[in-house]
């Protein structure tokens, strides 16, 4: 089953315990942060702290995310580690970096992004290649494997600021 517009705006307002993410990809190709990531790569930062939706939440519920990526970093992930990691790793995300640059990947390389709702509902993000999103799947079934790639995900990676600070493994 696809997911778009309200349906899948509820499985972040009626989570109980927990979302998490894995993300995969060194960028994403997001229209509505376009102008914000060009004025990145003309030199514009972002002090924060800033408020939304997403900072509410993270202050009030579990949410998690483990990215993998590869040295050297992508703009794309220079942005999101400036626009809007740093200030969501402060505000309670648990954000988490798995860097595979010197090392081999602990999880399938064909595996998608996808988000976890209370451990219980999994839905895949695909994306084109160049990180434009095609949709949101709901998996429908046994969703123990993603279990246990969240499991190795996060035993496998460091905290963000762990990793900003050069506390990435390798």
């Amino acid at each position: 089953m696809l997911l778009a517009g309200d349906e899948w705006a509820a499985k972040f307002r009626d989570f109980r315990s927990e979302a998490w993410r894995l993300e995969t990809l060194p960028q994403y190709l997001v229209p509505q942060e376009a102008d914000e990531f060009q004025a990145f790569k003309e030199g514009a930062r972002y002090p924060g702290p800033y408020e939304d939706d997403w900072m509410r939440m993270v202050r009030t519920r579990t949410v998690g995310r483990v990215h993998i990526v590869r040295r050297p970093l992508s703009a794309y992930l220079e942005f999101e580690f400036d626009r809007y990691y740093r200030h969501q790793a402060a505000a309670g995300e648990d954000i988490r970096i798995l860097d595979v640059t010197d090392r081999p990947n602990p999880l399938p390389d064909t595996l998608s992004d996808f988000w976890m709702f209370d451990r219980s509902a999994v839905v895949l993000m695909n994306y084109e290649e160049d990180g434009t999103q095609i949709n949101r799947q709901l998996v429908e079934g046994d969703v123990s494997p993603f279990l246990a790639y969240q499991r190795v995900a996060v035993a496998e990676s460091v905290p963000f600021e762990e990793y900003v600070r050069g506390g990435h493994r390798a």
